[in-house]
């Protein structure tokens, strides 16, 4: 026999429903636009590098809990749909930390270009990260991407190549 007090309690929003979910994963519905919906959802972060690294750190942190979070609860995004672009959103978040406060276009742009060619290529980590299943997969690989792209912007500003 069931408890009656359980019968009549509200289910959570995202158990009701998979529409919170599936805004967040998209980024609000960037990811349904085409073509090339995680070029516009990695775009979507960029103004980001105006708050400076704390602030890009902190977005990929944000993004990256958010975007774990609605993947759980989407079995459809389980294989990384092309209309899901947290992911984008939180690896280009993670690149463009590496860039210091007032960076200029320059500097933005390669580290845009960085990110997605390590996330399109899916070089060494990223590539391994590809292959794993469901949210952690989905999110990882473009954490990695990020990683990597901000360990090239570090290694040329340590060089004196970028400000």
């Amino acid at each position: 026999m069931q408890d009656p007090a359980l019968a009549v309690a509200p289910a959570p929003l995202a158990a009701a429903s998979p529409a919170l979910p599936r805004l967040l994963a998209s980024l609000g519905g960037i990811g349904f636009l085409r073509p090339a919906p995680g070029t516009w959802g990695s775009a979507l972060v960029l103004p980001a590098v105006l708050g400076g690294p704390w602030a890009c750190l902190g977005l990929a942190l944000l993004l990256s809990l958010l975007g774990w979070w609605a993947l759980a609860r989407l079995p459809a995004a389980q294989s990384d749909p092309g209309w899901v672009v947290i992911d984008e959103g939180a690896g280009q978040s993670l690149a463009l930390a590496a860039l210091p406060l007032g960076a200029g276009a320059p500097g933005i742009i390669l580290a845009f270009l960085l990110f997605r060619l390590f996330d399109i290529t899916k070089p060494g980590p990223v590539g391994w990260a590809d292959r794993r299943k469901g949210p952690t997969g989905v999110m990882l690989d473009d954490l990695f991407a990020g990683a990597m792209a901000a360990a090239v912007i570090l290694a040329l500003r340590l060089g004196g190549l970028l400000p």
